[in-house]
């Protein structure tokens, strides 16, 4: 698929989609002849993992690790122990962005009661 079906498909913009093929998180499946990026499938799986660690607050060079290790086959110790760790920090990120998103809904609802 070219680039736009990629955007549209991820909800991610053209620019988004080329910077993470820029610093080599997302490299283009092939180029058309006349230079344009085609993605796969697998790209787009690929992608939407980034999609999904971005909000977490993953470094651009965590990401490419943790896309690294995500590739490499099940089974040994390391990938397995740096995996846990990872999963870890994800979970504390998430717990802190509940905590924010509680308080916002308070604020929303303190709002609510003024404007009622």
């Amino acid at each position: 698929m070219h680039i736009g079906e990629l955007a549209d498909r991820t909800g991610l913009s053209l620019r988004t989609i080329r910077h993470y093929d820029d610093v080599g998180l997302l490299p283009a499946s092939a180029r058309t002849d006349g230079g344009f990026r085609v993605y796969s499938e697998d790209d787009f799986d690929r992608l939407m993992v980034i999609k999904q660690m971005k909000p977490l607050g993953f470094s651009l060079e965590e990401m490419a690790e943790i896309l690294g290790l995500l590739a490499e086959e099940p089974g040994g110790p390391e990938r397995t122990g740096r995996l846990a760790e990872i999963l870890e920090q994800a979970a504390l990120q998430r717990a802190k962005m509940a905590r924010n998103l509680a308080q916002a809904d308070d604020f929303i609802a303190m709002l609510r009661g003024q404007t009622a």
